[in-house]
């Protein structure tokens, strides 16, 4: 299994519901197993800029995880959130 965990800071608080609104499109594409969207509590900070959302996710496998990146909502969502957010960080990893 695959767990896919992105880090978002936007780069205007006031824009945080539209980025998540954008990456909620996420939620609606099928090749995950599991997908969770929420607020950071802002317990640690991983950067310079604050983190604000966390996206979530688990899959099958690598194609699982491909076939999500490859699907039109996940190019609708970068396009509404790409222009919002200021950092992204991601991280992909086998669980054991």
């Amino acid at each position: 299994m695959i767990r896919h965990v992105v880090f978002f800071s936007a780069r205007d608080r006031a824009d945080y519901a539209r980025i998540h609104d954008g990456l909620s499109l996420l939620a609606q594409i099928p090749h995950h197993r599991h997908f969770e969207l929420g607020r950071n509590l802002q317990g640690d900070m991983i950067s310079d800029a604050p983190v604000d959302i966390v996206v979530y996710a688990e899959f099958d496998d690598e194609a699982a995880l491909a076939a999500y990146k490859a699907h039109p909502l996940y190019e609708e969502s970068i396009r509404r959130v790409r222009p919002l957010r200021d950092q992204r960080i991601a991280a992909d990893f086998t669980a054991s």
